[in-house]
């Protein structure tokens, strides 16, 4: 059994941007809006603990996994079909 790469690519992409997204809008229920650099934003050019900041970490998400999901996509049917 394989995985269709463009679905699982796309699906991963959209999942960790939209956990991006709510995790960004968590801290900023909790602890209030810092605009402080973050450990996330040394990766993500742009991100940090704000309105604006949900929105790029979101971009950057979808962006990041999307290329780590088809990675995982890709090594899966590699490896499927050796096996």
């Amino acid at each position: 059994m394989q995985l269709n790469v463009k679905a699982f690519t796309l699906t991963f992409g959209i999942l960790w941007g939209v956990g991006l997204f709510f995790l960004t809008w968590w801290i900023i229920f909790l602890e209030g809006a810092s605009g402080d650099p973050t450990f996330i934003g040394r990766f993500y050019i742009g991100y940090n603990i704000s309105q604006s900041g949900s929105i790029v970490g979101f971009l950057w998400g979808c962006a990041d996994g999307g290329i780590c999901g088809l990675a995982f996509a890709g090594l899966y049917n590699f490896i499927a079909r050796k096996f």
